[in-house]
């Protein structure tokens, strides 16, 4: 079993910087795929980002690609989502997950959070 419990979100204007934090318990991150994905009210969930703390690897959508930044701590088993030159687009719920392969569907991955709310004024 793993606990996630995500924290950081807020409001913001549009250009400004959030950073997310997703703190695991239960399991290593070391040992799994973690991702970040987010819901938009009337949408569907949708992939953010993906690493694989272990193998080093990181991955984006391309909508946030060279604007947020994932990174994990394998000492504090956490994840973090650096969100620079934010958007109101980019304005949803923000989850993190656990998966045992390095995807981008949330089908495929095992364990959420209960999700931040990050709101981009414009």
């Amino acid at each position: 079993q793993v606990q996630l419990v995500e924290s950081g979100g807020g409001l913001v204007q549009a250009g400004g910087s959030l950073r997310l934090s997703c703190a695991a318990s239960g399991r290593s991150i070391s040992r799994y795929a973690m991702g970040w994905f987010r819901q938009a009210p009337g949408k569907e969930r949708e992939f953010v980002a993906v690493i694989s703390v272990g193998a080093g690897k990181s991955s984006y959508a391309e909508s946030v690609e060279g604007r947020f930044t994932i990174s994990g701590d394998n000492a504090k088993n956490t994840v973090y989502l650096q969100m620079n030159t934010l958007k109101p687009e980019d304005t949803g719920v923000y989850y993190c997950a656990v998966s045992r392969a390095y995807l981008r569907i949330a089908t495929d991955y095992d364990y959420w959070g209960q999700g931040t709310q990050v709101t981009v004024s414009s």
